[in-house]
């Protein structure tokens, strides 16, 4: 069921007799939905963008610890709400990263996002940076809320999410998206399920 679904139902529901309660009610599920539907699209068009190739790339050598540290300000207040404890651990020396500062945040926040929605609440989000060899690592772990019901493979397919429930906003696109901007760096994403444990690696 998409949000266009629900959009189409609750202006027909507008459109027949109900009342002010009912309205407001009707009013409140349309914004939602139509904000989905907006991510929905934003979310296709930058995977479109990132399959095809038609998306600037810009490679550099930037800091990975600084920009997972921004990642983490950045997302500071939704992981307090969410009730997670960030716990970064990274090499004493700094560690060079070959790749598109822009892109790289991108992936980050795709996998802070996940974290923030399917995480359980009260447990540590644990990321951890290492250089082997001429590869840089970043692996990002938390224990799952609800039971996960899919294999990591399934994960990575497009509109797959982790609740079966669907209780949550996401347009199962995320971790889709952030495997593409990987690959557009030359770089690779990979997800591990063991048990209620989710593992991230970049």
């Amino acid at each position: 069921k998409t949000p266009l679904t629900s959009i189409i139902n609750y202006v027909d529901l507008l459109q027949k007799p109900h009342t002010q309660e009912q309205q407001e009610e009707y009013l409140d599920v349309l914004s939602r939905q139509s904000n989905r539907m907006k991510r929905l699209i934003e979310d296709l068009m930058e995977l479109s963008k990132a399959n095809t190739g038609n998306m600037q790339v810009s490679i550099v050598s930037i800091d990975a610890a600084e920009a997972v540290n921004q990642a983490l300000g950045e997302f500071s207040d939704k992981l307090a709400s969410a009730q997670l404890t960030p716990v970064f651990r990274q090499p004493a020396e700094p560690v060079k990263v070959l790749a598109d500062g822009r892109l790289m945040w991108r992936v980050l926040s795709n996998l802070l996002s996940n974290a923030v929605k399917y995480a359980m609440p009260g447990t540590r989000l644990y990321l951890d940076l290492a250089q082997v060899d001429s590869w840089v690592m970043l692996s990002v772990k938390n224990i799952s809320r609800e039971e996960l019901q899919v294999s990591a493979e399934e994960l990575m397919e497009r509109f797959v999410r982790g609740d079966t429930s669907r209780n949550t906003e996401g347009s199962g696109l995320g971790l889709n998206i952030a495997k593409s901007l990987m690959e557009l760096q030359h770089g690779q994403l990979r997800v591990l399920v063991d048990g209620d444990l989710f593992k991230t690696s970049l």
